[in-house]
């Protein structure tokens, strides 16, 4: 006899949904400011530095997130270290964050027209100061609606660590199924929490999207 209401269920999953947001959140916010860093080196005038986060990049882009998951959990294991799966977690979504976001504002960036450089540069700015006061400023605006469109994925993302062991949406999933014997309900219902969580954000990106268009259709 099962003994589980559907509130027992959907309780249970928000409990889960908790790890799922945190993690989303400081995956985002490290991969932010690991991708900043890297940015800075992928535009800069470094050849090193340029060829060093280009290949970083494509690592991480070309890989499978899983596969970095998996290697994060098992591979300092090889060296004798233990390691938690919310360690391993946040650590392979980071770098994982860091290199799409990294490719998203350089692109953003070298989107600026080039009489923008031209203009700050005959003013007398240096680098750092044309950067400052002139091309990010406008590459901020026209960063902001990808930027939030790929925090769905980031959220989506999360699900992957399932695989390792870390207890978040999906994995509760699982467990709530294993205890409930059934699937189609809770796993409705991690849709539909999923949707919940990834909507807004989505929804957001193409709301500021339209904003920028309008605004530079204005200009």
């Amino acid at each position: 006899m099962n003994d589980f209401t559907i509130w027992d269920i959907v309780r249970n999953l928000l409990l889960a949904a908790r790890w799922t947001v945190a993690l989303s959140i400081v995956s985002f916010i490290g991969g932010g400011l690991v991708g900043a860093g890297l940015l800075f080196a992928r535009i800069g005038k470094g050849r090193a530095g340029q060829i060093l986060v280009r290949t970083y990049v494509e690592l991480f882009q070309g890989t499978p997130l899983l596969m970095q998951l998996f290697l994060a959990f098992f591979g300092l294991g090889l060296f004798g270290i233990d390691v938690p799966a919310w360690l391993a977690a946040g650590l392979a979504l980071i770098l994982w964050t860091a290199a799409f976001l990294t490719e998203i504002w350089r692109g953003c960036v070298e989107s600026i027209a080039k009489g923008q450089w031209e203009a700050s540069s005959s003013l007398g700015m240096g680098y750092i100061q044309q950067m400052r006061h002139v091309i990010l400023p406008q590459a901020l605006k026209i960063a902001v609606p990808p930027t939030v469109g790929f925090s769905v994925q980031v959220v989506k993302g999360t699900a992957l660590t399932s695989i390792i062991g870390f207890v978040e949406l999906s994995k509760a999933g699982t467990i709530v199924t294993n205890a409930t014997f059934e699937p189609f309900t809770v796993y409705g219902v991690v849709a539909l929490i999923y949707f919940c969580l990834c909507w807004p954000l989505s929804k957001s990106s193409q709301i500021l999207e339209r904003k920028l268009n309008v605004a530079h259709r204005n200009h």
